[in-house]
């Protein structure tokens, strides 16, 4: 095994499972965000079992690519992967977002595998490409990972951070973009319709992919080709997802932006992912 390969975690993140945490911790602490953590889950899957490299599993290590959640809504989905990965232990799902936890609703930078803190939609970009720009700088080789969702890409500093991305030539900036077509209050093209992203980030400057963000093997392919190709521009993944995948009553299914399980969701929703 080559010193690269030794930095990758060799867990399998089965999204079933992935959705399995997620949903006793959402139990756990009466908490909402359900739908749009699944939506998530494959991706997070595939860049923490292929691509994400932390020397020694060290979430702190110096040396470590950057995942910038600024789609921080999304956090449950981060966790469960963190709790895969031996960050966090079953006392943290037990007690997520009780009194005492550390673990909060939204991605939190004093975690250690969470690199914002991204309640305010936007600003999670402008931090990764902070880290991207310094990684290019000191030619660390290091990789900057953003997740952005599509109604959070309705804020202006995700544009704005573009255009720098492109400016500077950050090949080591990839964002993707979670395109589930809904957003707290209602479909992204009825609240702020930004047309074909993959367009509009190419217009921007940027290399760009669309694929099926729940289909691990096109992931890979097209992460796998921002990885290792040699074109100078930054990057954007368009990954066409739905919200609340994986669970028959969730899917596409608005409602569970803000919805809370009850014993009896929980018991099906679990049961649907059991089989």
């Amino acid at each position: 095994m080559s010193s690269d390969q030794a930095n990758y975690f060799a867990g399998t993140f089965d999204q079933k499972q992935l959705r399995r945490h997620i949903l006793a911790m959402a139990k756990a602490g009466n908490a909402v965000h359900i739908g749009c953590s699944f939506s998530l889950v494959e991706i997070l899957a595939v860049l923490h079992r292929d691509f994400l490299r932390y020397p020694g599993n060290d979430p702190e290590h110096p040396e470590r690519d950057y995942l910038a959640l600024s789609k921080g809504h999304g956090v449950m989905a981060q966790y469960a992967c963190m709790l895969e990965r031996g960050w966090l232990d079953d006392g943290h799902i037990a007690g997520y977002f009780s009194d005492g936890s550390a673990l909060m609703g939204l991605s939190d930078s004093r975690i250690p595998g969470l690199e914002v803190t991204s309640g305010s939609l936007g600003h999670g970009f402008s931090v990764a490409l902070g880290l991207a720009l310094a990684a290019k700088r000191r030619g660390s080789g290091q990789r900057t990972f953003c997740i952005v969702g599509d109604g959070e890409s309705n804020e202006g500093p995700i544009w704005e951070g573009a255009l720098l991305a492109a400016q500077h030539k950050l090949r080591n900036f990839i964002t993707i973009i979670d395109e589930n077509g809904l957003q707290a209050m209602g479909s992204t093209s009825d609240i702020m319709d930004l047309g074909a992203m993959d367009a509009k980030f190419a217009s921007f400057g940027f290399e760009t992919a669309v694929v099926d963000g729940h289909d691990e093997a096109a992931l890979h392919r097209v992460l796998t080709q921002f990885c290792q190709g040699q074109d100078p521009r930054p990057k954007a993944l368009i990954a066409k997802t739905v919200k609340g995948k994986g669970v028959s009553f969730m899917d596409n299914n608005n409602a569970w932006h803000y919805s809370r399980l009850t014993d009896e969701t929980f018991a099906q929703a679990n049961h649907e992912l059991e089989v």
